[in-house]
């Protein structure tokens, strides 16, 4: 949220939404931080009042806390997949992108394909920094169609 809050600059507004409080808290103007849980109702309504209007970026480096079960934890991260999905037609712009943190699995491929429908261009990402044997990558689709 820093780096994004620098970027966007005093004219623009970065909204975090988090399970837990940002610790050292941001001291930056134009972005907020609020407790929630992406999957519950009136996230939405909340990011959208906080920014005053729809967002041209949507960024997420949301992650289910994972257990080391692997049938529950690729149940939380479609949940939560799922939960991103729909919020982006109500959170971002037409035109605008999104860019989200994945966990590779067979579920995570049927969310990629139906977002792939509705952006212009898509693409998956591994992050050289990324360590050896994660299954983290990451979304980003540019120009949304709605």
């Amino acid at each position: 949220m820093q780096v994004a809050a620098q970027q966007v600059g005093a004219g623009g507004r970065v909204v975090g939404v988090d399970l837990a409080p940002l610790e050292p808290p941001l001291g930056n103007a134009n972005a907020i931080s609020f407790l929630g849980d992406l999957t519950e109702p009136g996230v939405a309504e909340r990011i959208l009042a906080e920014l005053g209007a729809q967002a041209d970026v949507v960024l997420s480096d949301a992650a289910p806390k994972l257990t080391g079960v692997r049938a529950t934890d690729r149940a939380r991260e479609e949940a939560l997949l799922q939960a991103l999905e729909a919020l982006v037609p109500r959170l971002l712009r037409r035109g605008g992108t999104l860019v989200l943190k994945l966990l590779d699995s067979p579920e995570v491929e049927a969310v990629v394909g139906r977002l792939r429908k509705r952006f212009g261009s898509l693409k998956t990402v591994r992050l050289r920094a990324t360590r050896q044997g994660s299954a983290e990558r990451y979304l980003m689709a540019r120009d949304f169609r709605g």
